[in-house]
């Protein structure tokens, strides 16, 4: 979908196409609420069963921070990933809304643990959380 005229256009995207987008996994940023304002970070990710899956460190910022301390009740958040052609101008921006569950259980913790999610950052990253999508939208611009 060119414009006539040679200028950029943004499409919105379908559901569909967006998990196409992000179905091979790679580095998203995980974007919630923090008692000292919004913070987002990098995450590795995969996808898992149709959820987002990522690896992080027990007593970080996202244990502490996403952790309601009542037992089924889960903070939303939002995961997002893209891919940009600077020289191009070109790319696309899926965006994921929905619960962060951690993985607890130990029948849950054997059907993640041989999934392809290992986190760059060093140092341990024990705790798997996973993001059910309740809402996934994204966009594309093309020239």
């Amino acid at each position: 979908m060119n414009d006539p005229d040679g200028r950029p256009v943004l499409e919105d995207l379908a559901a569909e196409e967006c998990l196409k987008l992000i179905s091979d996994g790679g580095i998203g940023r995980v974007g919630f609420a923090t008692p000292s304002g919004p913070m987002v970070l990098p995450v590795n990710y995969t996808m898992h069963d149709g959820t987002v899956l990522f690896r992080t460190a027990f007593g970080g910022p996202m244990d502490q921070d996403l952790s309601t301390g009542v037992p089924g009740v889960e903070f939303k958040i939002a995961f997002e990933v893209d891919s940009l052609d600077a020289a191009a101008r070109e790319g696309w921006s899926v965006l994921v809304q929905g619960a962060a569950h951690r993985v607890t259980s130990e029948e849950e913790l054997a059907a993640v643990q041989g999934t392809p999610v290992e986190p760059w950052a060093g140092g341990e990253r024990r705790l798997y959380i996973r993001v059910t999508p309740t809402q996934i939208t994204g966009r594309r611009i093309t020239r």
